[in-house]
């Protein structure tokens, strides 16, 4: 899986160049998640214990929702699927947003659950079926920028909206998620309709290589997910504003565009890439654990968004290259299952860690464990190779 000569961006099919334009509209509004938690407890007034379990319901609801989008995506085209997430994200964002009690929103983050993951697989393949399996990491690596450059226009909307009643982060989110539906149902190519293939479901999950790196990516979905879940609430623990969550988001996206120009990080080999960004990412959770001031978190976001930057295309990279052409769909979203699994474990042990051990806890427990999965990757080296003839 080593990467040599990668294309530039120039290079790349139009097509990813669309759905990198799509998806970069809707992360301008795509900063609810973070907020989902805070929203819970300071609009309805729940308790840390009924926010994990809820957000913990909402990321057991996007495990169904990811097998969906891989076999919507295999079986009735990418574009399709990708339409049908966002315009049902939007409509559960908007629920949210008009809720009076705790019920009605519990039950508008189930129905977001169900529809935030469909477009993900078809998103993910779409960009493998028209990128040949060297220039992948350039192509989710332009992905990558493209959201992080949203991103900083993210964060500070988010800052500014949040000085005000919380709800419209979910109303603006809702209206990027319709938007990019838009664009995608009028610019990506029309979607050829092919036949089921019955035997495929099978084989996906009787490949070993995909289920163990379907076990890595969870535990490395799972520390990302305790960054977006509990640094909002580590900073009401600490006393600072909700806007500086928006700061932090911003910061990290200023990070990943200025590190994607700068660090030539496509020609290094997946693994090395993968374990030079636990290191970092290490790192930056051990500055979160022991920060008290914005400025301290800042400096934390740009180690752990560095860290990012060498993780999150890799791992697409290596499911993209397990998969055959016709099941590519659904071999990204079994892998992608790290995500689910994660969205549910992680408000589960961010709250619980936070309470018990408070934010030092939290972030020294991450940080272990990122130390350990990056001495890990020779292991996983070995067992990820390509079988044998």
């Amino acid at each position: 899986m080593s990467i040599t000569a990668p294309v530039s961006w120039r290079g790349l099919s139009p097509t990813v160049w669309v759905l990198v334009g799509a998806r970069a509209v809707n992360k301008i509004g795509a900063f609810t998640l973070p907020f989902l938690g805070v929203v819970l407890t300071v609009e309805f007034g729940a308790s840390l214990a009924q926010t994990g379990l809820i957000l913990a319901v909402f990321g057991a609801a996007t495990i169904p929702s990811r097998l969906l989008g891989g076999q919507l995506a295999d079986r009735f085209g990418r574009r399709r699927t990708i339409v049908l997430g966002l315009t049902g994200c939007a409509v559960a964002q908007l629920w949210i947003a008009l809720s009076d009690e705790l019920w009605s929103a519990v039950l508008a983050t189930v129905l977001l659950g169900l529809a935030f993951e469909i477009y993900e697989p078809p998103s993910q393949a779409t960009i493998a079926d028209v990128t040949e399996p060297a220039d992948r990491p350039t192509a989710y690596g332009l992905l990558g920028a493209a959201m992080a450059a949203a991103g900083v226009l993210a964060g500070l909307l988010a800052a500014a909206v949040s000085h005000f009643d919380l709800r419209w982060l979910f109303v603006a989110d809702a209206i990027t998620c319709l938007a990019c539906a838009v664009l995608v149902a009028l610019a990506l190519p029309a979607d050829a309709r092919q036949a089921p293939r019955p035997q495929v479901s099978e084989t996906v999950w009787r490949d070993r290589r995909l289920l163990l790196l379907l076990g890595s990516g969870t535990v490395f979905a799972t520390i990302y997910m305790q960054l977006v879940i509990g640094i909002p609430l580590t900073l009401l623990d600490q006393g600072l504003p909700e806007s500086g969550t928006g700061f932090i988001l911003a910061v990290s996206a200023v990070t990943l565009i200025l590190a994607q120009r700068l660090l030539r990080v496509q020609r290094l080999d997946d693994f090395r890439s993968i374990a030079i960004g636990y290191g970092l990412l290490a790192a930056g959770l051990v500055v979160t654990a022991f920060a008290h001031s914005l400025t301290v978190f800042l400096l934390a976001t740009v180690l752990w968004s560095l860290g990012d930057l060498f993780l999150l295309t890799r791992y697409l990279t290596q499911a993209s290259g397990l998969a055959p052409d016709h099941a590519r769909g659904r071999y990204l979203a079994v892998f992608g299952l790290s995500w689910g699994i994660a969205t549910t474990i992680a408000p589960l042990t961010a709250t619980q860690l936070l309470k018990a051990a408070g934010p030092e806890g939290l972030w020294l427990a991450s940080a272990a464990t990122a130390v350990v999965l990056a001495s890990l990757q020779p292991w996983f080296r070995k067992r990820l190779a390509p079988a044998g003839p």
